[in-house]
């Protein structure tokens, strides 16, 4: 089997630049400019700087309930 070379979009050296810190790379994609508003430089998730709101598992949720309960 062979792709159909007529229905495949070609791919392009597409620049890649961040609107939130300004970064750009390259990458192919079939548009030669991407704009992206959070990048893996500047997103809280990958630079460490995410806010954690786990407040306990269930279990111990769970626990405090049944305390309050108990009183």
């Amino acid at each position: 089997m062979h792709m159909q070379a007529t229905i495949h979009p070609a791919l392009h050296r597409a620049t890649v630049t961040c609107s939130s810190c300004g970064t750009t790379f390259e990458t192919r994609s079939t548009a030669e400019r991407l704009t992206v508003d959070v990048c893996s430089h500047c997103h809280p998730a990958y630079t460490g700087k995410a806010r954690s709101e786990a407040t306990g598992s269930r279990v111990e949720r769970f626990e405090r309930r049944r305390a309050r309960a108990a009183r």
